[in-house]
């Protein structure tokens, strides 16, 4: 059974798509008000819900880096069927799907939230036990307390399976190689206080992104949950803009 405020969901607005993908055992309410933005300016919004997320820590440790790739590509596919032209964009583990998904689909542009293509040094991977160790382990996650959010922001598991750890790094390194190949728009959005994915990965993506046209922006006071923390407001602003620009409107 799928938590309430962790549902996926879809807008209709006009034939230009955006596909949002949440992150790491994130839900997609937690891109709710970035798609309502989009969707008062003439977007159409479909937000995912990635494998195994939004139901119980014991059904994500079933799933794996190629389901949740799966049904990245599942939202693409049902995005493609009602929109001309589609962009894609992620947060955290969403922005590695994004990126993986404008490798290999024809999008017109990525937007990417706070991108772990480097994990930070705070989250302590190097101290990950071997996989084969792994199996049916979890690790306590602390509770959110943020203000003036989604439903089901605020509801994310209380627990992690650590074999989905190994998943991650997994796509993390499979993006990784994949960065050259993008060659679509890019919009890189980070934090400069992320303590999750190190803003090493902003300065990686703006250098080796195979794109003609890419921009970083940096978010100085903010932390990983930039779609839903204080200054979020320039998210929005930044992710619209690109959109007109793509469209050639204003």
């Amino acid at each position: 059974m799928v938590i309430s405020g962790a549902e996926p969901f879809f807008i209709p607005g006009g034939r230009t798509g955006v596909l949002l993908v949440h992150g790491f055992t994130g839900v997609a309410a937690e891109l709710r008000l970035l798609g309502e933005v989009l969707s008062h300016a003439g977007y159409t919004v479909l937000a995912v819900r990635l494998a195994g997320h939004g139901t119980s820590p014991e059904d994500m440790a079933r799933m794996g880096a190629e389901d949740w790739l799966d049904s990245a590509r599942d939202g693409y596919a049902l995005l493609s069927g009602c929109c001309d032209r589609i962009v894609v964009c992620g947060h955290s583990m969403g922005a590695v799907l994004t990126l993986l998904l404008a490798a290999e689909k024809p999008v017109e542009g990525a937007i990417f939230l706070s991108a772990p293509i480097f994990i930070a040094q705070e989250q302590g991977v190097e101290h990950l036990p071997p996989r084969e160790y792994c199996d049916g382990v979890y690790v306590p996650k602390a509770r959110r307390k943020l203000k003036n959010v989604p439903q089901g922001v605020n509801d994310t598991y209380r627990k992690m399976p650590l074999v989905c750890v190994h998943e991650l790094l997994s796509l993390v390194k499979r993006a990784r190689e994949a960065v050259p190949r993008v060659k679509v728009p890019a919009l890189i959005l980070h934090g400069l206080q992320d303590h999750t994915a190190s803003p090493e990965s902003a300065i990686y993506l703006e250098k080796y992104l195979g794109s003609a046209e890419k921009r970083l922006v940096w978010l100085e006071n903010a932390g990983h949950m930039i779609p839903v923390c204080d200054g979020r407001e320039q998210v929005f602003r930044e992710a619209l803009g690109f959109l007109h620009k793509l469209n050639g409107t204003n």
